[in-house]
């Protein structure tokens, strides 16, 4: 709206929910007619952030110019309801709130169609409107050759440019009848929706770690009282046991773990967000100057949350839901025994009676094991001397030719100008051309490429699958037989080339969708996003997504897995997960023995025989190291204990960079046995 209003010349202010009536003086001033200059007063009907409902009678309150800012202006005044959120779970009743204008969103309420909405308008506000151009169906007559334009006469054929989604709008009518069969009408919504909430909102905020300190900060202007003044949305943020924010990017890596979707990040909300937070204009500039943008993963910056969570909840939802979110949050972020605040629960018996008694709240299991690992079964006193008793060396070699496929794991290998060669020079896209990862599409981890420089082929195995290759160096004769084409890996663009059409025959019948493999291009580059502060030169990359190396430690690796034979709710059906098993879920080009669990994070440089690198940063882990890289099954650990272990951000394994010789760049080959000479900072 800003963006409008400045191109026309009209000034854009900002209203702060509470002056709206406190700076009112509920007396008009001046003489309208004599004024004929329009003014438009914007506001939601319900907070997408914190689901705080704001008063609807506020729409008539600005028509009569008794509320700010409209008692201080003269002139006609508009509204524009943003009501998208509102009607999603409440009725909203146009004959009480007469907006001019009233912006609603079919996907909220329904699920489906996405990108459908409609903009209510009333007719005696349509006149107000200036539109700056016309489309297809909007005119009823123009000229190719002379600037003649007359409007269709009909407001909303004036502004519907094009064909419309018809289809989604026939489905509309089916889904409302749906809505209304199952539900009833929106006020039985509104009623279940906020009762789902409420309870929630009483749990989530009366949970304690077992030393007493919360484990959740509820952002909200009020108490869950009544469905008017609060809708079904729940943001949050939770802590540790030190009262340290958990980044909300961990909250949702975990959460996928339990097919539980949530929202997090500012959602589009910068003023709440900043509000709610407390985080400065000039917070907010920093932040961008430290790399966080919207829709990133950085959910902490100097240890301040760049963000939060959001649980909303709609007619479908049910109390089992609830009740499965809150045992997620007290058996991933809650240090046991997790205790409850009866006052609090008190509120939850006038919501439902099905909600368990105040003695008992879902309660999960998970130990915590602080960084010195000296609590409990899982510390590093409990590891036998194996661990130990070598001394720093590679045990094993993984390169990964195409990216987020199977290993190929090698005793030898060359160091190339962007990592290991051949190292994630090859991707898998889909009919999009966007590239697919293990996280959408697990069975990626069964294609078996295996390099074979003799031959000069690239090798693809897959279980029922006839074996075929490509090209491991593409001539200039094969780029001008193959596609050239532009993608993105990290936001980062960059130059391939399409492997052909057998590649993509393969991959698509053995992944059931259509895809293709393409390289890349040899003269594309990618600058390196982590690398060590204040370096002289670039570091490039492949189709990596951080940096060129990936590094993890078999001591730390074993210590994960004490963590997961030691977890009470490991059930008995659970097979625990052998040592390769994991070490092949963490992805890691170099594996090392012989150190201290965790040491490897405090390292600033190292070097594998001959060959020197320099630290780049931990590496954030998600829900992919789930994946079973044997059978491509999906399963909640090692991110469960890893989690445990690790409070705050998951991290777990180092990016390494190439340090060549300065002034050259020398030939190297990393071989398993090398002694690993690290260096503290």
């Amino acid at each position: 709206m800003r963006g409008l209003s400045a191109a026309r010349g009209a000034a854009a202010v900002p209203v702060s929910p509470q002056d709206v009536e406190s700076r009112a003086t509920g007396a008009v001033r001046g003489d309208d007619a004599a004024c004929p200059t329009p003014h438009l007063f914007c506001y939601p009907a319900q907070s997408n952030f914190s689901g705080r409902k704001y008063p609807l009678e506020h729409v008539r309150g600005i028509r009569a110019r008794r509320l700010h800012p409209a008692c201080a202006h003269r002139g006609r005044w508009f509204v524009l309801l943003d009501a998208a959120s509102h009607v999603g779970c409440s009725p909203l009743d146009l004959r009480e709130c007469p907006a001019d204008f009233v912006a609603v969103s079919f996907y909220k309420m329904l699920g489906f169609p996405t990108g459908l909405g409609a903009l209510l308008v009333r007719n005696d506000a349509a006149g107000v409107l200036a539109k700056a151009y016309f489309g297809g169906g909007t005119a009823a007559a123009y000229l190719s050759a002379e600037d003649y334009y007359v409007p269709a006469a009909n407001v909303s054929d004036r502004y519907e440019d094009g064909t419309v989604s018809f289809l989604d709008i026939i489905a509309l009518n089916h889904s409302f009848d749906a809505l209304y069969r199952i539900t009833g009408n929106m006020h039985n919504i509104q009623q279940h929706t906020f009762g789902l909430a409420r309870y929630t909102y009483m749990l989530l905020s009366s949970l304690c770690h077992g030393n007493g300190r919360p484990v959740a900060q509820i952002y909200s202007e009020g108490r869950f009282e009544s469905p008017s003044t609060q809708g079904p949305i729940l943001n949050f943020n939770l802590m540790d046991s030190n009262g340290q924010i958990i980044g909300y990017s961990q909250v949702d890596r975990m959460a996928s773990l339990y097919n539980i979707h949530i929202r997090t990040g500012c959602f589009c909300n910068t003023g709440a967000c900043q509000s709610f937070l407390g985080i400065t204009d000039q917070q907010m500039k920093r932040n961008l100057q430290a790399g966080h943008v919207c829709g990133d993963s950085v959910d902490l910056v100097d240890g301040q949350p760049t963000g939060s969570v959001r649980v909303s909840f709609g007619y479908m939802s049910t109390f089992e839901d609830c009740q499965k979110f809150l045992h997620f949050v007290a058996e991933c972020f809650a240090e046991k025994p997790v205790t409850v605040d009866p006052a609090r629960l008190e509120g939850v018996r006038a919501v439902t009676a099905a909600a368990q008694s105040p003695t008992e709240v879902p309660n999960g299991e998970i130990k915590r094991v602080d960084e010195n690992g000296n609590r409990g079964e899982a510390s590093p006193e409990g590891l036998d001397s194996n661990s130990r008793r070598e001394a720093h060396t590679l045990t094993n070699i993984y390169i990964y030719p195409i990216k987020s496929c199977g290993a190929f794991e090698v005793r030898d290998w060359p160091v190339g100008p962007l990592g290991l060669l051949y190292d994630r020079g090859w991707m898998v896209v889909n009919g999009n051309g966007v590239c697919l990862s293990q996280k959408r599409e697990a069975r990626l981890c069964l294609v078996r490429p295996r390099v074979h420089p003799p031959s000069n082929k690239l090798l693809l195995q897959a279980p029922g699958m006839d074996s075929i290759s490509v090209p491991l160096e593409n001539s200039r004769q094969v780029h001008t037989r193959h596609q050239v084409c532009q993608s993105k890996v990290c936001s980062d663009r960059v130059e391939t080339v399409d492997c052909g059409d057998e590649a993509a025959r393969w991959l698509s019948e053995f992944l059931g969708q259509p895809c293709r493999l393409i390289r890349q291009s040899p003269d594309s580059t990618r600058d390196a996003k982590k690398g060590p502060v204040g370096a002289a030169t670039s570091t490039f990359l492949s189709l990596v997504n951080e940096a060129q190396y990936l590094m993890i430690n078999r001591a730390s690796v074993e210590l994960i897995q004490k963590l997961m034979s030691s977890r009470q709710d490991y059930s008995e059906g659970d097979q625990l997960l052998d040592t390769q098993n994991v070490i092949s879920r963490f992805r890691a080009n170099l594996v090392i023995a012989g150190v201290e669990p965790f040491e490897e994070d405090n390292w600033s440089h190292l070097i594998i025989g001959n060959t020197r690198f320099v630290v780049a940063g931990p590496c954030a882990r998600c829900q992919m190291v789930g994946v079973d890289q044997d059978t491509g099954a999906k399963t909640k650990e090692p991110l469960m204990s890893l989690s445990a272990r690790r409070p705050g951000k998951v991290t777990f394994g180092v990016y390494l960079s190439h340090q060549p010789p300065s002034g050259e760049a020398a030939a190297a080959v990393l071989s398993v046995g090398s002694l690993v000479r690290p260096q503290a900072p």
